[in-house]
């Protein structure tokens, strides 16, 4: 019997080829996939639990046999073959790139083989390199960032970041000492030691206004480590702020997006959700975003900043909310 590295690709074939040729017969089908009619039969057999969810009869792909001839139907859904659009190709293709150029991804040389089979897909390699070069340079600054930090970490040298800090929307100006560069979930970080907060710090290359390199070397203090990520980019720590926040069933989403320590129901149809932050000034925006689906509940301190951020924008939005409809954005139990 074939095996399951084989039948998948043939069963995916398979149901746009039966499209095609309604009323096709057994032997023929079978001569045409490389296998036995045994073996096609008992891939029709699994085609026929196959289909869309909720799995009732309108759902399933038809089967049906009629004599040697076998027809499918209600498949539109896969009607030809899976094939990546032009977007797709594109996409795939600039962050291959991307990985590519990070220090130690690809010693087996994997990445630079799937990129040189989708740029040949998508016609000639010079016309997908002119493509890709299009986007990196929409990308703007970030390529131009990670490129410069590739080198900082190769030369082991000191940089100077003007970095934009989105949680406070302020600019700041830091010297790094640069260990690593990292991608986490899409995205290109330079792990290193900062010497504005003396502590490791994690820097998205997407928010890096400018990148200087400097003559003096990097030299992290003995006390500076890279970050286990094992459990994610952002790790909370005890020493940062409680929150409470009471979230109705709209609003659950927040308890799943959002790193939690404990998630209750509030009798409500909604959660209580705890979790912690360094700094609550994202909590004091999503609160007004969500009016009247989350409030503060603790601390106290947060909820009333929250009141208050709410009365300010009542004040300069005149009939947009009442008091009551601000106070209620933070409350204090």
């Amino acid at each position: 019997m074939s095996g399951s590295a084989d039948r998948l690709p043939r069963l995916l074939a398979l149901v746009p080829y039966l499209q095609a040729h309604p009323g096709a017969r057994l032997a023929e089908v079978a001569e045409v996939f490389g296998v036995t009619e045994k073996q096609l039969r008992s891939d029709l057999d699994l085609v026929f639990l196959c289909g869309l969810p909720g799995h009732g009869p309108g759902d399933l792909i038809d089967v049906s046999y009629e004599g040697d001839t076998v027809t499918v139907a209600n498949a539109d859904t896969i009607a030809r073959p899976l094939r990546l659009t032009a977007q797709e190709a594109l996409a795939l293709i600039v962050a291959l790139r991307t990985l590519a150029e990070l220090p130690g991804i690809d010693r087996g040389g994997s990445v630079q083989q799937a990129l040189a089979k989708l740029e040949s897909a998508t016609g000639s390699a010079a016309d997908a390199a002119d493509k890709v070069d299009v986007v990196l340079e929409a990308a703007g600054h970030g390529e131009q960032s990670l490129a410069v930090a590739r080198e900082a970490v190769s030369s082991k040298r000191l940089v100077h970041l003007t970095y934009h800090v989105p949680g406070r929307d302020e600019t700041t100006e830091r010297d790094v000492d640069p260990m690593r560069l990292l991608m986490v979930e899409g995205r290109s970080y330079l792990e290193g030691w900062c010497r504005r907060a003396e502590a490791v710090r994690m820097f998205r290359l997407d928010r890096v206004l400018e990148i200087r390199l400097l003559d003096e070397p990097s030299a992290p203090p003995d006390e500076a480590q890279e970050r286990d990520l094992t459990g994610g980019l952002f790790q909370p720590s005890a020493q940062d702020l409680l929150v409470t926040l009471d979230l109705t069933a709209d609003a659950a989403w927040v308890a799943e997006y959002y790193p939690t320590e404990s998630v209750q129901p509030n009798g409500s149809g909604g959660v209580l959700a705890t979790l912690r932050t360094p700094d609550p000034r994202w909590v004091r925006r999503l609160a007004l975003r969500l009016a009247g689906s989350l409030t503060v509940v603790a601390p106290t301190s947060l909820a009333a900043e929250v009141a208050a951020d709410a009365t300010r924008a009542l004040q300069a939005y005149p009939g947009i909310l009442d008091a009551e409809d601000a106070a209620a954005l933070g409350r204090r139990d």
